[in-house]
């Protein structure tokens, strides 16, 4: 048993050899080196996944859509997912995508209705003072508790989303938020968006629960953009942190995903 063990030791330490070099390096058919890196266990002692190496798989699942129906996050990434949302990546990830949006835009002949839809939370106000303090989503979602939060009207711009909707009204495009908050907190929301200086827009639209009771998000957020369009908005744009504020009909000619690995919205 012992010379098996070898044996095979043997032929693992002179694969690696053959792929790596002894400096780890390899010759460019051009002449130039270039280093090798092996490539870092994916799983720690006893195969359990690193949390580091899985969290991130996850994240990548979540906002390529692949991973859905989740309900909250694996409860060994929340220490990876509160360093994302208060590090210089989310920041770095936002700022992408709102300037790709803007790109966008200003190939558009601007019309009296060329209107863009924002979403509201996660997208131009955010809310991660709550998600601080409930583990980042690794809570389950307190309805209670979130709406009195929403309620106190103290969730902050997030600086990338407002600069493209600075950006777009200096364009001439027309500014429409559509949000999954109910109807009695469209007061406290159009404070909220003022004060974070959020300062104009066409239409505030907020879910009449009776109407959409039972329904979907892209149930609810689609019928709302047909409506638009019969009264002759044309969607050019539509930005989202969930993908159900940017799927179903009437999207838009084009919508944008910003990151968010904290909740999920069917």
């Amino acid at each position: 048993m012992k010379v098996i063990v070898f044996f095979v030791a043997i032929i693992i330490l002179g694969a690696e050899w053959q792929c790596n070099g002894s400096e780890h390096e390899h010759e460019h058919e051009h002449g130039h080196s270039y280093q090798i890196f092996p490539l870092r266990m994916k799983t720690g002692p006893g195969g359990h996944y690193i949390p580091e190496v899985s969290c991130k798989s996850w994240r990548l699942g979540v906002e390529a859509h692949n991973v859905i129906d989740w309900r909250t996050i694996p409860q060994d990434c929340e220490g990876y997912i509160g360093n994302y949302m208060l590090g210089h990546q989310y920041r770095s990830d936002s700022k992408t995508v709102c300037r790709e949006a803007y790109f966008y835009a200003k190939t558009i002949n601007i019309t009296a209705k060329t209107t863009w839809v924002f979403d509201v939370d996660e997208t131009t106000l955010s809310n991660l003072p709550y998600f601080a303090d409930h583990g980042f989503g690794v809570e389950l979602y307190n309805a209670t508790a979130f709406n009195e939060w929403v309620d106190l009207g103290e969730a902050p711009a997030l600086p990338e989303s407002l600069k493209l909707y600075n950006k777009l009204l200096s364009l001439g495009i027309k500014i429409v938020f559509i949000t999954g908050r109910p109807l009695y907190q469209q007061a406290v929301t159009a404070t909220n968006l003022k004060l974070a200086g959020y300062y104009k827009w066409e239409k505030l639209i907020t879910k009449d629960t009776d109407k959409y009771n039972g329904k979907t998000a892209v149930t609810y957020k689609s019928t709302e953009r047909q409506k638009l369009e019969e009264n002759g908005y044309n969607i050019i744009g539509n930005i989202g942190d969930q993908w159900s504020d940017i799927l179903g009909t009437n999207t838009g000619h084009r919508t944008f995903k910003l990151p968010d690995p904290m909740y999920y919205i069917s």
